[in-house]
């Protein structure tokens, strides 16, 4: 297993990058960076500002760099955030848990549009199944929000936006690389006088790569889906509806033995807004989110399906030029089930429901950015939760800030983490909520010749932490206590046409019972990225390393380099090249204890393709 870079291998890749080409935004070129100040988002308050004014660390990941590579996947994408770590067991359709600011992957809370996309029946989401061809910006808010979300935002959120058209266009994008990997997507915006439609329809291949070390065998993954979107943005008022399906099947290994899966995914999307007034806003929104999951190949099949609907409904009143309130409910039913899929097996079908009342206080002038909310929730299951937050953001100069973050969350153990039977499920009806509090300090400042610095210091007290592990039999258990600690600081730079962003963020995520780190999160992580961009051509080189960690076996740390570049030849035609992993370095991602040895992670993949847009 080699972690050495192959120049012989490389040769052919570089001559591709050297002749084609994909979009990279000069302004926020790194894959992940804090963006613009007068990027707005939606994410830390449910309502859209700039993000020079939340009081909180978000990043986002802006719309060129989500087009620069339609074969990118979400979970590539988010290894760019120092912040957070990604541990993915192989490549494509591979499942893949996110730990953001070192909380567990069942503590950060996935939106799509603001529908809830975690799934019931694992501690977690399918985020590598996720297609994201309508996608227009992911917000990536860091630390509690369960004020506005509820249940699972402990370590943070983070949120797909899809676009609204502003113009009619059509347009194909085709990316084809190694490994027979390819992509190709059809869209057609419409927009005139207020009223918008788009469609979308995409496609998706790959031979995929080899996933165990000892086991040479490649997984393949494939997916095709549509996405149709339909809306009116008046003054007055704001409608859309939205329809999105996404299928595909994808080979893993278990038990040393091949195996495969089918999945699909489908959310409905039905979103309104009425200004009764110059000062008040009523919002609503109306979701279903399913997600199925069958393994077809095996000695073992399964289906597995979760469905959630939810209902939100807001009303936000400007009382003063500087003050808003934000009242409103939310309502989500989960029904997850495990269908009996031969004979012996054991099935399971079980419902929730929660509802949840919060309030929300905001502030701004030219010196202070406030908020503070109350939530109370209501989970069938698991009583009545109570959680705060209040947050400040002080400008002392018109180029720095100071701001300050407390807040409560709480986590309600899912169906996956509660059934008795099937045994081998691991659930513990026994199992009590999570709660945490957080509290975080951190400065933005701008700086001559084009340069941003940020930081931010951070701690997490969680009581309760649901965990599992080989010492149960793999069955769930509270801790009762776990305390994870931290700091971020970046660097922005750009001049001209030149651009760089670097991030470097640690933590120590501390089991209190024993002393020790949990696994599978470094305790450093680094990210940097450069390039140059006219907005005729763009050329990006991106690193990412991160330190060693612990699972059931030590996992070393790494470091990866991308590249990508782009020419767009004419309004019409734009070409682009992408080569991930450059050095082709197999690393370490995680350990298979059932054919005791390491999963690895993707290898290096070259790639160019073309956008027709008209």
């Amino acid at each position: 297993m080699s972690t050495l870079f192959q120049p012989t291998a490389l040769v052919g890749a570089i001559a591709l990058a050297m002749g084609f080409s994909t979009s990279v935004s000069a302004q926020d070129s790194s894959n992940v960076v804090n963006a613009s100040l007068d990027t707005l988002v939606v994410t830390a308050t449910r309502s859209e500002e700039k993000i020079k004014d939340v009081p909180a660390r978000i990043s986002v990941i802006d719309e060129k760099t989500i087009e620069q590579s339609p074969i990118t996947d979400l979970p590539t994408l988010l290894t760019k955030e120092a912040g957070l770590t990604i541990k993915q067991v192989g490549g494509y359709g591979q499942t893949a848990s996110v730990y953001l600011r070192g909380t567990n992957s069942s503590h950060t809370l996935f939106l799509q549009d603001g529908m809830r996309s975690n799934i019931a029946t694992i501690a977690g989401t399918n985020i590598p199944l996720f297609d994201l061809s309508d996608i227009k910006q992911i917000e990536i808010l860091k630390g509690p929000a369960s004020v506005q979300y509820g249940t699972d935002a402990i370590g943070g959120v983070i949120q797909l936006i899809s676009k609204i058209p502003t113009e009619n266009s059509i347009f194909t994008t085709i990316e084809a690389g190694e490994k027979n990997t390819y992509k190709s997507i059809l869209g057609v915006d419409v927009a005139e006088d207020g009223f918008y439609a788009q469609i979308r329809g995409q496609r998706f291949e790959t031979d995929g790569d080899q996933i165990i070390a000892n086991d040479e065998r490649k997984v393949g993954f494939d997916q095709k889906g549509y996405s149709a979107k339909v809306g009116v943005e008046k003054e007055a008022y704001g409608l859309s509806a939205e329809l999105k399906e996404n299928k595909g099947t994808g080979d893993y290994f278990s038990y040393g033995s091949p195996k495969a899966y089918d999945f699909l995914n489908r959310l409905y999307n039905l979103q309104s807004r009425i200004n009764l007034s110059n000062s008040l806003t009523w919002n609503t929104r109306l979701s279903q989110f399913e997600d199925q999951y069958n393994v077809v190949k095996g000695s073992y099949p399964s289906i597995v399906n979760t469905e959630q609907q939810e209902i939100d409904s807001n009303l936000k009143w400007q009382f003063s030029q500087h003050q808003n309130v934000l009242l409103g409910v939310e309502y989500n039913k989960t029904q997850a089930e495990k269908v009996a899929a031969y004979i012996g097996d054991e099935g399971f079908n079980s419902d929730n429901e929660t509802i949840g009342y919060y309030v929300q206080h905001q502030f701004k002038n030219d010196i202070f950015s406030t908020q503070t909310g109350v939530r109370v929730e209501d989970n069938q299951q698991f009583g009545t939760h109570t959680v705060g937050q209040i947050a400040a953001r002080y400008f002392a100069t018109q180029n720095t800030s100071f701001y300050a973050n407390l807040g409560t969350a709480f986590r309600a153990p899912v169906v996956g983490q509660i059934i008795s039977e099937p045994a081998w499920w691991g659930g513990n009806p026994d199992l009590k909520p999570e709660e945490s509090v957080s509290y975080e300090l951190g400065f933005d400042h701008a700086m001559a010749y084009g340069l941003q610095v940020y930081g931010s210091v951070y701690q997490t007290k969680i009581d309760n932490l649901m965990v599992s592990d080989s010492s149960t039999g793999w069955k769930f258990y509270n801790l009762d206590k776990a305390t994870f600690t931290g700091s971020e600081l970046g660097l922005k730079w750009k001049q001209d046409n030149l651009f760089a962003n670097a991030e470097y963020a640690y933590v120590q995520p501390k089991n209190d019972d024993t002393d020790e780190d949990a696994p599978n999160r470094p305790r450093q992580n680094f990210t940097l990225s450069a390039g140059w961009d006219n907005g005729v051509y763009g050329f990006t080189t991106s690193l990412v390393a991160k330190g060693p960690s612990k699972d059931l076996q030590e996992i070393p740390g790494y470091a990866t380099i991308d590249m990508n570049a782009y020419w767009q030849m004419n309004p019409h035609v734009k070409v682009f090249t992408n080569i991930k992993n450059i050095g082709d370095t197999t690393y370490k991602a995680a350990w298979n204890n059932e054919v005791n040895s390491y999963y690895l992670a993707s290898g290096r993949l070259a790639s160019a393709g073309v956008t027709f847009r008209y």
